[in-house]
């Protein structure tokens, strides 16, 4: 049994997608074609926000992001303990300082309470991380950022979540959103995506993604190459209409689990109080978690492991000077958290399997 198993989204919609990548041969329109304009256009409408602009991964989106803002040397970023690499490595690339802060020991999202405390007049973006589908306090942060600093969602675990009646990613002054295969919405390959309401901060990042070009053969910035193929945003475009219903299949998915295991010791991943739980993944929480991980492999059953360290703890972050115990919750989570099979299409006796195998493993 497969963590993720992308068969199963992808086999009903292949004639359909191997005809928008045919469209995309025959014109031969390989880079920056229409269906990157037009993918743009759709997923900007679908999270509610005025302008979408392709890039090639959602490390760039972020990157570009800050580019765009003019983040950089002397400048600072605050950005939770628990997240992928890339949140802080992004800072780094543009030359100013992630600065880590701890995480909510209810959400796993960044700590408000923390984050302020860490707010300095060098402080320019607060990055709030939706991680494992779960919004972050996103509204909390706009609330206090009162003009000190601009808040950037990062999206690339949560497409299609929402606070409240608001989607993610329409909500801060920008948003990254990364379409690797695993992802809600995933492209062949690597995709990203940065969405914002700001139409003049998406120009600029259009640019930036593309030799810093303005008109064609005029290049305003130092840039680089982070385009989106055309290729993939044939494919994206293609399943992004499915978006919604592969969501409510993980949501239903999480439902069952929720009963399954709701009588055994592990620790289930939280719910939001108001708006919609993306579920990328369905974390759990055990104090044995590599003995967990090692039975159910046993068995047949994947799991994985989102993050198995905080970012204190990666050799690229040390210089940083965070020793351990620096971000308890974090670091906890590192220790104890397992990522059980969620995926599209999963099935009621596939999450029975899962949770009869944790039950056997709880007897020993």
């Amino acid at each position: 049994m497969k963590l993720v198993d992308l068969h199963r989204q992808h086999l009903p919609l292949l004639g359909a997608i191997e005809q928008a990548m045919r469209a995309v041969i025959e014109r031969s329109a390989f880079i920056l074609g229409p269906e990157v304009r037009e993918f743009e256009q759709e997923f900007a409408r679908y999270c509610g926000a005025a302008r979408a602009v392709g890039v090639d991964n959602g490390t760039s989106a972020l990157e570009l992001i800050l580019r765009a803002l003019g983040v950089g040397p002397g400048d600072e970023v605050i950005v939770p303990a628990m997240s992928f690499v890339a949140t802080a490595t992004s800072v780094e690339m543009v030359g100013a300082k992630p600065v880590l802060v701890d995480v909510d020991p209810k959400t796993y999202t960044i700590s408000i309470e923390h984050a302020l405390q860490r707010v300095t007049s060098a402080t320019r973006v607060v990055t709030a991380v939706h991680l494992h589908g779960f919004p972050a306090p996103i509204e909390s942060l706009l609330e206090r950022a009162q003009g000190k600093f601009q808040v950037v969602e990062d999206c690339c675990q949560a497409h299609g979540a929402r606070v409240g009646i608001r989607r993610v990613g329409s909500l801060g002054v920008a948003s990254s959103f990364s379409f690797y295969p695993s992802k809600n919405l995933g492209c062949f390959g690597d995709g990203g995506m940065v969405v914002t309401g700001d139409v003049n901060l998406a120009d600029r990042v259009a640019q930036l993604r593309n030799y810093g070009e303005g008109r064609k053969h005029e290049h305003l910035h130092l840039a680089y190459n982070r385009r989106l193929d055309t290729l993939q945003a044939a494919v994206l475009k293609t399943k992004l209409p499915h978006l919604d219903e592969w969501n409510a299949q993980r949501r239903q998915a999480a439902r069952l689990y929720w009963e399954a295991l709701r009588h055994t010791n592990l620790m289930l991943p939280p719910e939001p109080a108001a708006g919609e739980h993306a579920y990328y993944t369905f974390v759990v929480r055990s104090p044995r978690r590599d003995k967990l991980a090692a039975h159910l492999k046993a068995r047949g059953i994947e799991t994985g492991i989102h993050y198995p360290y905080a970012l204190n703890q990666l050799s690229v972050l040390g210089h940083l000077g965070y020793p351990p115990g620096s971000f308890p919750v974090a670091e906890q989570l590192a220790r104890d958290q397992l990522s059980l099979p969620m995926f599209p299409g999963i099935t009621t006796s596939e999450i029975d399997r899962v949770a009869s195998t944790v039950r056997e493993f709880e007897k020993t």
